[in-house]
């Protein structure tokens, strides 16, 4: 009789392991391995490594390469771990200065020279909090908000809060900062309210175009990315604007939030899709018409 064919649970066991060594793979290896090479190390064929692989990270090999030197590019560019901008090219993978300089921008969402002097001669106020939606940090600049980060693990919100100001003279807030902290859990609750904060939005001149046309959606409602490209006087931009919305340090008051695919649907936010459907569902209740 002929062996029993693996159970299906087998099979998606084995496949996992795969996707994991893969992983590994690509964590490790530069130049990125490609598709076909990959697929050959793991006896799959390319079509069935890359299916695979994306429902099992949700992401594709070579989008999952990208993000991980991005982290690693993040991290290299402290002033703790490297001495110049060159140097941090050299630590996180880099071979040549030159593909250093035409990945960076995209990585880093700026010129890594101006990434690397983020917050420099600043001094920012954070404390956290816990809101509806989890953990929260808010961070301040004298000129106003420069930061609202939401998550479960306040510890990574910190750190998120180092690497985006990675110059700057970071300081617990006392006290008094607890008024501004609790305005902020205010909008989260009742939106409706809106924030009288002043922010101060770091970011290229792009994104803080972007930035302050994602202020001019009202509370309860919503634009697709190439409605609010369009709305710019930018319709062939729709990934570009796509992008400096991704980008967007400001949860909430800054409300990227609002912004849908073009179907409808609800995309991908960086501090979760859950919290963002939490987000719109709310501010639907409070804010429509009695």
């Amino acid at each position: 009789m002929p062996s029993p064919s693996p159970s299906h649970s087998a099979v998606d066991f084995q496949i996992d392991e795969r996707i994991t060594q893969c992983c590994r793979w690509l964590e490790a290896e530069e130049p990125m391995p490609a598709l076909e090479e990959l697929a050959q190390r793991l006896g799959l064929s390319p079509w069935q490594l890359h299916r695979s692989f994306k429902r099992v990270t949700g992401l594709t090999p070579k989008a999952y390469a990208k993000a991980n030197r991005g982290k690693h590019l993040r991290a290299a560019m402290t002033p703790e771990s490297s001495q110049s901008v060159t140097d941090a090219a050299y630590l996180s993978g880099y071979e040549a200065s030159s593909s250093f300089y035409k990945d960076a921008p995209a990585m880093l969402g700026m010129a890594p020279k101006t990434y690397r002097q983020r917050g420099q001669h600043q001094t920012i106020r954070f404390a956290l909090a816990e809101c509806s939606l989890g953990s929260l940090l808010v961070a301040s600049t004298a000129q106003g908000v420069c930061c609202v980060l939401l998550g479960d693990d306040p510890q990574r919100l910190i750190e998120d809060l180092q690497q985006r100001f990675a110059a700057a003279e970071l300081i617990g807030a006392d006290g008094q900062y607890e008024q501004t902290v609790a305005q902020v859990v205010s909008l989260i609750e009742q939106p409706k309210l809106g924030l009288a904060l002043p922010l101060d939005i770091q970011g290229t001149a792009f994104q803080q175009r972007v930035w302050q046309a994602l202020q001019k959606i009202p509370a309860g409602q919503t634009l697709s990315y190439s409605e609010l490209a369009r709305q710019m006087g930018m319709p062939q931009s729709t990934r570009a604007v796509a992008s400096a919305v991704a980008a967007n340090p400001i949860a909430v008051a800054v409300p990227c939030h609002r912004v849908l695919r073009n179907d409808g649907s609800i995309s991908g936010y960086r501090w979760g899709v859950e919290r963002k459907r939490a987000l719109l569902l709310r501010e639907a209740q409070q804010c429509s018409p009695v």
